[in-house]
C-alpha cells in the first residue's frame, strides 16, 4: 500500500471527471446534505483544494478498525498537511487570497491538532464523506436503477423527511411549554406576592379593629387616658369615625384581594392542568419519534448491518444520522423532564387541590418520560464494529461499542467502563428474559475485554474500540443430535453501568454482538460461515436467540449467494449461474420450465449433506468456488471471461456449434475449488470427427505457481474464448511478462520458466494463435527445462506441482504424481463402450518402452 506523496500527484486525474467535479454539479437537498457532513473534523474547504489528492489515495486498502493500519493513517495525516501547505502556497500575495489562505492554515491545524493522537479517526471521517458522495452521485447520474432499489431510497427519503419534520414539531412543542412553564412561575409569583398582600391587610384590620374596641370602650365611660385628654371631643369623635372608615376600607380591600386570589389560584390551577395536557401531548410526539427513530430505524441499520456480514453494501453514513436523531430525541426529552420536575417544585412550594374528578397527570408524566429517557439510553448503547462472526480462539479481534447519546447528557464528562464477555446461546436467551444472574454467566475468556469509552470531540461520539482481545477459552454446551461444533452459535456481550443528572439516574447497559461460531481450525472456516451466513440471511425480527428457520424459498438462498460472490469477487450472480446453482443443490430433480424460486432449500441440503455422489456439501463446493475466484480469478471473472457455472455437457453442447480451439472455463463439479478449461479440438482416434475436451481441474495450489492467465497462454490449442474472443484479447492483459534480467546468469544459476504443456496428440489439434507475439508457438520445453524428459514425450504436465510436495515421507521421487498431470476430468462414465479401450495396443506400446 502506498499513500501518494502530495508532491508527486499523477498525471492521469480528469478535474473534469473527478468525483468532486460531479458533486458540484448536483442540486438542491442533496447538495446539502453533501454540505452537512462536513465540519471541523473534515472542513470542506480542504476537501476542495485537495480534491486530486484525496482522490488518489488506496482508501479501500486501509481499514480505520484496524490498528496495525495506524501506520499508514499517520501517512495520510501528514501528507494531507504537507497538500494542504502547498496549495496555500500556490495561493497569489493578493487580498482576494488572504481569507482562503487563512482559512486553509485554520483547518491545517485543527487537522493535526484533532487526528495526531488518533489518525484512523481521519481515514474514517475521510471515507465516509467520499462514500456519501459516490453514493448520491451514482443516484444522480444513474436515475433508472431498479426499481426495489429506487423504492427503497424513496421510502428512506421520505422516512427521513418525516424524522426531521416529527424533531422540528417536537422542538417547536418542547419550546412552547418552556415558555409555559415560565409563565406558570410568573403567575404563581403573583399570586404569592398578592398573597403575602392580602395577610398584610388582614393584620392592618386586626390592627384597626383593636383600635377601635380601645376607642369604643373609652366612648362608654373609660379612662381616655394621654389621647382623649389632648382632643376636644369633636375630634376624638372624628378619630372614632376615621378609624371605623379605615376597617370598613380594609375589609373591602381583603375581601378584593381574597376574590382575585380566588380567581387567580383557579387560573393557576388552569395553567397547571393546561400544561400538563402539553406536556402528555409532547410525551406522546416523543413516543412516537422514539419509535421511529430506535424500534424502526435503528432497528433497520441493526438489519442491514447483520446482512453486511454476508456482502450487502452498508452505508456507514446512516449511524451518524442516527446518532444525529437520538441526540435532538435525548435533548427534547431531557428538557421535558426537568420542565416536569420543574412543575413538581412549583406545585410543592404552592399546593393547590385539583377538582375531583379531574386526573393528575403529572405523576404519570414524570414516570413516562424518565422510561423514555430509559428506553433511548439503553437503546442507544450499539456495537458499531462487529467481532469476526468466525472467531478463531487465541486469534486477535477487534470490536467498536458506542452511545449514540453520550454526548449529550454529559456522560462524556465522567467516561464509563465497558466489559465483554462471550456467552452461549442459552445465556443469551436467560439475558433476554431478566434473569438476574445471567449478566454474570459465561462460557469463555477473553483477554483485554475490559476499557474505558472516549468521546471523539471532532465528531461528537462517544465510543470505545477494543482493539487487542483475544479468545483465551472456551465452553461449548453438550452437543444436540447431529450438530455439529461449527453450528454452536455464542455472541459477545458488552455491558457498563454509569450516572446521569448528577447521580440522578442510574443506568445499567448492556448490548450484543451478532452471533458468532468459535472454531480451532482454519479448515474450520467454510462451515462456519455457513452457519455465520444462514443466520444473518434468515434471522427474523424479535426472535429468540439464536433462532433461523431451518428451510427457506430457494429465492431467499439465491439473494445470499448473490451478494456474498458479489461482495468477495466484485462482480454477482447471473440468473443462469443462480439456475445452475439451484440444480445442484437439489441435486437435479428440477423439471425443464419449473418455477423453483419458491421451492424450500433445507440447512441440511445447504451444509449438512452431500451433494449426490459426492463426499461434500453444496456450500462446501460454492465456498471453495467463491475462495478459488477471489484470490486467484478475480479480474478475469469480472470482465465476464469465466463462464465457471456451467455443466460439463452444457459446456459441450455450447463448444462443439463452434471452430476448433474455441474454449471456456468452467468450475469443476467433481472437486471443490477447482476450474478446468473445455475445450473443442480434432479427436486424434477419430479421423474427422470433433470432441470437447477437460482439463483436469485446477486448483488454488496450481494458481500460486502459475497463474490461469498465462497457463491458457502457454496451451496452443486454446485459440478463442467462448463465443468468439481471442485468448489474446480476453487473457493477454493479464498474462506476466518476462523481463531482460529473467535471462540473466546470476550467481553461477540459470533460471527457468515452468509452462503447462498439453500432451502431444492433442497440442496441435487447434489452430495455432499466431496474433499475439507472446503466444508460445510449438514446445518451448528443453533439456533445461526442470520438467522435461527425454524418455517420456508428451508427458509434460499441465499441473506443476512443487518439488517438496512430489516427494513421499522418505524423500524419493513419486513417479504416480505425473499421472494426474495429464488428466482429464472424465469419469468412467463418460466412456460409452468398453471397445473404445484398445487394451492390446495399449500393453504393446508399454512394452516398447520397456
Amino acid at each position: 500500500m502506498k499513500i501518494e506523496n502530495a508532491e508527486k500527484p499523477t498525471g492521469n486525474w480528469d478535474p473534469a471527471m473527478s468525483l468532486w467535479a460531479r458533486v458540484q454539479r448536483l442540486e438542491g437537498d442533496v447538495i446539502k446534505r453533501i454540505q452537512s457532513q462536513y465540519g471541523q473534523h473534515f472542513p470542506i474547504e480542504v476537501r476542495h483544494y485537495c480534491a486530486q489528492w484525496l482522490e488518489e489515495q488506496p482508501w479501500s486498502q486501509i481499514e480505520e478498525d484496524n490498528p496495525a493500519h495506524e501506520v499508514y493513517a499517520h501517512q495520510v495525516l501528514s501528507h494531507l498537511i504537507k497538500a494542504i501547505q502547498i496549495q496555500i502556497d500556490e495561493f497569489p500575495s493578493s487580498n482576494e487570497s488572504f481569507l482562503q489562505k487563512m482559512v486553509l492554515q485554520d483547518s491545517a491545524n485543527k487537522l493535526q491538532a484533532l487526528y495526531t493522537t488518533s489518525p484512523l479517526l481521519l481515514v474514517k471521517a475521510i471515507k465516509s464523506c467520499l462514500a456519501q458522495e459516490e453514493r448520491f452521485v451514482h443516484q444522480a447520474e444513474n436515475p433508472v436503477q431498479n426499481q426495489d432499489t429506487m423504492n427503497d431510497q424513496l421510502q428512506s427519503t421520505e422516512t427521513h423527511k418525516q424524522i426531521e419534520e416529527m424533531i422540528d414539531r417536537c422542538q417547536e412543542k418542547t419550546q412552547a411549554t418552556e415558555a409555559d412553564l415560565k409563565q406558570a412561575q410568573n403567575l404563581q409569583e403573583s399570586f404569592v406576592i398578592q398573597y403575602q398582600n392580602q395577610v398584610k391587610v388582614n393584620a392592618q384590620i386586626q390592627q384597626v379593629e383593636k383600635q377601635n374596641k380601645d376607642l369604643n370602650l373609652y366612648t362608654n365611660g373609660a379612662d381616655g387616658g394621654p389621647l382623649a385628654e389632648s382632643m376636644t371631643p369633636q375630634q376624638y369623635q372624628q378619630l372614632i369615625k376615621n378609624s371605623g372608615q379605615m376597617e370598613k376600607n380594609l375589609r373591602k380591600q381583603k375581601e378584593d384581594l381574597e376574590r382575585d386570589l380566588l380567581s387567580k389560584a383557579e387560573e393557576l390551577l388552569q395553567y397547571r392542568l393546561i400544561l400538563a395536557e402539553k406536556h402528555r401531548v409532547t410525551f406522546l410526539a416523543l413516543e412516537e419519534l422514539q419509535k421511529l427513530v430506535v424500534d424502526k430505524e435503528l432497528i433497520a441499520w441493526k438489519r442491514k448491518q447483520q446482512l453486511s456480514g454476508n456482502g450487502v453494501k452498508f452505508d456507514t453514513q446512516l449511524l451518524d444520522i442516527l446518532q444525529q436523531w437520538c441526540e435532538s430525541l435525548a435533548e427534547m426529552i431531557w428538557k421535558n423532564r426537568q420542565q416536569v420536575l420543574g412543575v413538581e417544585i412549583l406545585r410543592q412550594k404552592l399546593p393547590i387541590d385539583i377538582p375531583a374528578g379531574t386526573p393528575d397527570l403529572v405523576p404519570e408524566l414524570n414516570q413516562k418520560i424518565t422510561g423514555l429517557l430509559s428506553s433511548l439510553v439503553t437503546s442507544t448503547f450499539i456495537v458499531e464494529s462487529q467481532p469476526p462472526q468466525v472467531l478463531k480462539k487465541e486469534s486477535r479481534f477487534t470490536a467498536t461499542v458506542r452511545l449514540l447519546v453520550g454526548g449529550k447528557l454529559n456522560i462524556h464528562m465522567s467516561p464509563p467502563t465497558v466489559k465483554s464477555s462471550i456467552i452461549s446461546e442459552q445465556q443469551a436467551r436467560a439475558l433476554l428474559k431478566n434473569d438476574t444472574h445471567a449478566k454474570s454467566d459465561t462460557s469463555g475468556e477473553i483477554l483485554n475485554n475490559n476499557g474505558t469509552m472516549e468521546y471523539h470531540q471532532a465528531k461528537g461520539e462517544l465510543s470505545i474500540t477494543f482493539r487487542n482481545m483475544s479468545l483465551k477459552k472456551i465452553k461449548r454446551a453438550d452437543k444436540k443430535g447431529s450438530e455439529a461444533v461449527t453450528e454452536e452459535k455464542f455472541c459477545v456481550l458488552f455491558q457498563s453501568d454509569f450516572q446521569i443528572g448528577n447521580g440522578e439516574l442510574m443506568f445499567q447497559v448492556w448490548t450484543l454482538s451478532l452471533p458468532v461460531v468459535v472454531t480451532v481450525h482454519g479448515n474450520q472456516e467454510c462451515n462456519a460461515m455457513a452457519t455465520a451466513l444462514w443466520d444473518n440471511q434468515f434471522a427474523e425480527p424479535g426472535r429468540t436467540p439464536f433462532a433461523v428457520p431451518d428451510s427457506v424459498p430457494w429465492c431467499q438462498v439465491a439473494e445470499l449467494l448473490n451478494g456474498k460472490f458479489q461482495a468477495a469477487t466484485g462482480r454477482g450472480l447471473t440468473a443462469e449461474n443462480l439456475s445452475y446453482l439451484a440444480i445442484k443443490a437439489f441435486g437435479g430433480q428440477i423439471k425443464p420450465g419449473e418455477d423453483f424460486s419458491q421451492r424450500l432449500i433445507s440447512w441440511s441440503m445447504f451444509n449438512k449433506d452431500a451433494l449426490s455422489a459426492r463426499n461434500f456439501t453444496f456450500w462446501e463446493w460454492f465456498y471453495n468456488v467463491m475462495k478459488l475466484t477471489e484470490e486467484h480469478l478475480k479480474p478475469t471473472w469480472m470482465d465476464g471471461s469465466v463462464i465457471g457455472f456451467i455443466s460439463k455437457n452444457s459446456a459441450q453442447e455450447w463448444l462443439m456449434t463452434k471452430p476448433n480451439g474455441t474454449f471456456l472455463l468452467r468450475f469443476s463439479d467433481s472437486e471443490t475449488g477447482g476450474i478446468t478449461i473445455a475445450w473443442v479440438a480434432d479427436d486424434p482416434s477419430k479421423t474427422g470427427e470433433r470432441s470437447v475436451w477437460n482439463l483436469a481441474p485446477y486448483g488454488r495450489k496450481d494458481f500460486i505457481i502459475r497463474s490461469l492467465s498465462d497457463r491458457i497462454k502457454d496451451l496452443d490449442a486454446l485459440v478463442t474464448l467462448y463465443p468468439n474472443i481471442s485468448k489474446s484479447q480476453a487473457f493477454g492483459k493479464y498474462y506476466t511478462a518476462v523481463s531482460e534480467k529473467h535471462n540473466e546468469v546470476k550467481d553461477g544459476y540459470v533460471p527457468s520458466t515452468l509452462v503447462a504443456r498439453l500432451p502431444d496428440s492433442l497440442a496441435n489439434a487447434a489452430p495455432m494463435d499466431y496474433n499475439n507475439p507472446q503466444t508460445p508457438q510449438g514446445s518451448h520445453l528443453g533439456p533445461d527445462s526442470p520438467v522435461y524428459d527425454p524418455n517420456s514425450v508428451g508427458m509434460a504436465q499441465n499441473h506443476l506441482q512443487p518439488i517438496d510436495e512430489d516427494m513421499d515421507d522418505s524423500g524419493a521421487f513419486d513417479p504416480s504424481l505425473l499421472l494426474s498431470a495429464t488428466m482429464t476430468d472424465y469419469s468412467p462414465d463418460d466412456i460409452n463402450d468398453i471397445s473404445d479401450i484398445n487394451i492390446a495396443e495399449f500393453l504393446k506400446s508399454m512394452s516398447q518402452k520397456k
